[in-house]
C-alpha cells in the first residue's frame, strides 16, 4: 500500500491494519455515500490482491449474480465445474476455496457492492449469514471485507438487523466526504492550485466527494470546470442525480419528495412540515426514510433551541443535491457556459450564502477551534421565534457548558464584510428577540463567520468573535 495515494482516511487505514493483524477472523463493513471512495480505499490498502473478490451487479437477477460469482471462483483457482444452483452452494464453494489455502496469514475476501447480490427471493442473506456465522467467524484467519453504496440496505439488513448478523459486524468503517482541508490537499495533488474562495465554492457545488473532484481539469479555471462537469451537454455528472438516489434508496420516489421539500427551505423542516409539504403518510415508513436519509448524511438533523427531540429539524445537507435542484433540475438544454455567465446573478449569490451556512455546520469543529472552545461540551442548534420586540431567525447556535451562547451570523462575500448602521441594528434586535423569547440568562456572544473577515468600522464592535474562511481549512486533530 502506497500511503502517498491517500488523502485523509488515516483513521480507516489504521483500523484496517489493526483488523488484518488481529488474531481472529474479522468481518469489516466499509460503507458510505456513492462515489465517496469505498472501493478505492480497499483496493489500495490491499494492493488489489485478494484470495477472493467479487462485485455485485446492479439490477441483475439471481441467475446472473450466481454466474458472476462462479466466474470469480474460477478466477481465484476454485475447482468448481458449474454455476452454483443457489447461494448456499456458492458460499460452500468459497469456503472450500479458502480452506485449501495453506498459508499462515489472513485470507482476504472482498465482496464489493454486497447489497446488489441480495436480489428478490434469492435467499442470499441467509446463505451469507450461514457462511460467516457457521464457519468464517469460527476461524482465526479470515478477513471478510464488504462494501456497498446502498447504505440503507447495509444499515437495515446488517447493522440494525436482529437476526443472524446482529452484533457480528463489529467492524464498521463509515467513509465521510472530504473536509475542506482534505479537499484542498486532494486538488493540489492533482495539480490544481486555486485560491480558497474558489475551493469553497467548488465544495459547495459537489462537496468533498473524491470521484466528483477527480473530474476537475487542472488546465481549467474553477468556473470553466463547473461548466464542463455540470452544464456541458452529456457532461460527466449530467445523469448522476438519478443514479445517486436509485443506488442509495432503491425505490426512491418517497425519498425524492422529501428531498425536494427540504430543498425549498434552507433552514429545514420539522417532521410535521415534511408531511404537509409531501403529503406522505405520517407512519413508520416515513420514520424509516428519515432515519435512512440521516444515516446516509443526506439530511442533517438539528434540534431547535429550547425544545426537545420531538421538534427536530431536518435539513438537506448533500451539496451535489442542493446544487442540482437549484440549477439543473428540469433544464433540458442548459447554457454550457451557464456558471461563468451568472457570476453576479442574485440567484447564485442567494445559493452561495445559504450553502456556505452548510459548509460552516459541516466544519463545526473548526469553528469551535477558531473560537477557542474545542475542549468545551456544546450543543448545536438553530432557532426562530418572536417576542414583543419582533421576529428573528438564527441558523447556528453554539450552546456552551460555560453558560455562554454563541449566536452565529454567517456571510459569504468576495471581500471583507462591512457592517453598516442598519445591519448593526438588525443584529442587536436579533439578540434582543432571542433573549426575550427564550428567557435565557446565559451570556450571548455574537460570532461572525465570513470569508475574509469583518471590516473594522464604527459598527463592527458588535462582533465579539470572528471566524474566517481560512479557519475552516484547519486539519482536524
Amino acid at each position: 500500500m502506497d500511503k502517498n495515494l491517500f488523502i485523509g482516511r488515516e483513521y480507516e487505514i489504521r483500523q484496517l491494519e489493526k483488523y488484518r493483524n488481529s488474531k481472529e477472523s474479522e468481518f469489516v463493513i466499509v460503507y458510505g455515500r456513492r462515489r465517496v471512495g469505498k472501493t478505492f480505499l480497499v483496493k489500495e490498502f490491499f494492493d488489489d490482491t485478494y484470495d477472493f473478490k467479487v462485485t455485485g451487479l446492479y439490477k441483475k437477477p439471481k441467475k446472473t449474480q450466481l454466474k458472476n460469482f462462479y466466474l470469480a471462483l474460477q478466477e481465484y483457482g476454485a475447482d468448481v465445474k458449474k454455476t452454483p444452483a443457489n447461494w448456499l452452494e456458492a458460499f460452500a464453494e468459497l469456503k472450500k476455496l479458502l480452506k485449501n489455502i495453506n498459508e499462515d496469514r489472513k485470507k482476504i475476501v472482498f465482496i464489493d457492492e454486497l447489497p446488489w447480490l441480495d436480489t428478490r427471493q434469492s435467499e442470499f442473506l441467509a446463505a451469507f449469514e450461514s457462511f460467516w456465522n457457521g464457519w468464517g467467524a469460527q476461524q482465526n484467519d479470515i478477513m471478510l471485507v464488504v462494501c456497498g453504496s446502498a447504505t440503507t440496505w447495509i444499515t437495515k439488513k446488517i447493522l440494525s438487523d436482529k437476526g443472524g448478523l446482529f452484533n457480528r459486524a463489529a467492524r464498521r468503517l463509515y467513509l465521510k466526504p472530504f473536509t475542506l482541508e482534505e479537499t484542498e490537499r486532494y486538488l493540489v495533488s492533482r495539480g490544481i492550485h486555486w485560491n480558497r474562495y474558489d475551493i469553497v465554492e467548488c465544495y459547495m457545488t459537489m462537496g468533498g466527494i473524491p470521484y466528483y473532484l477527480k473530474l476537475l481539469d487542472n488546465e481549467l479555471s474553477y468556473l470553466a470546470n463547473i461548466d464542463a462537469v455540470f452544464f456541458k451537454p452529456k457532461g460527466p455528472l449530467w445523469d448522476e442525480f438519478d443514479h445517486l438516489y436509485a443506488t442509495l434508496f432503491g425505490t426512491s420516489k418517497g425519498y425524492l419528495k422529501i428531498i425536494e421539500a427540504l430543498a425549498t427551505k434552507k433552514s429545514g423542516l420539522t417532521r410535521k412540515e415534511i408531511v404537509n409539504e409531501t403529503h406522505l403518510e405520517d407512519n413508520g415508513l416515513l420514520t424509516e426514510m428519515l432515519k435512512n436519509m440521516s444515516d446516509c448524511q443526506f439530511a442533517r438533523t438539528y434540534s431547535t433551541f429550547g425544545y426537545n427531540e420531538k421538534n427536530v429539524v431536518y435539513q438537506l445537507s448533500d451539496y451535489f443535491t442542493l446544487f442540482y435542484l437549484r440549477f439543473l433540475k428540469g433544464k433540458q438544454n442548459p447554457d454550457e457556459h451557464f456558471w461563468s455567465h451568472i457570476l453576479d446573478n442574485p440567484a447564485k449569490s442567494s445559493w452561495a450564502g445559504q450553502t456556505f451556512e452548510q459548509v460552516c455546520k459541516d466544519h463545526i469543529n473548526q469553528v469551535k477551534k477558531a473560537i477557542g472552545i474545542s475542549a468545551l461540551l456544546t450543543d448545536i442548534s438553530t432557532w426562530q421565534g418572536s417576542s414583543e420586540s419582533g421576529k428573528a431567525q438564527i441558523d447556528l447556535i453554539i450552546d456552551r457548558r460555560d453558560r455562554t451562547i454563541n449566536i452565529g451570523e454567517i456571510k459569504f462575500s468576495v471581500d471583507e464584510f462591512a457592517i453598516d448602521k442598519d445591519y448593526e441594528e438588525r443584529l442587536r434586535k436579533k439578540l434582543q428577540v432571542f433573549r426575550e423569547a427564550t428567557h435565557t440568562r446565559k451570556a450571548l456572544q455574537l460570532v461572525m463567520i465570513t470569508t475574509y473577515g469583518v471590516r473594522q468600522n464604527a459598527h463592527s464592535g458588535i462582533v465579539q468573535t470572528q471566524v474566517k474562511m481560512d479557519d475552516l481549512f484547519v486539519k482536524e486533530a
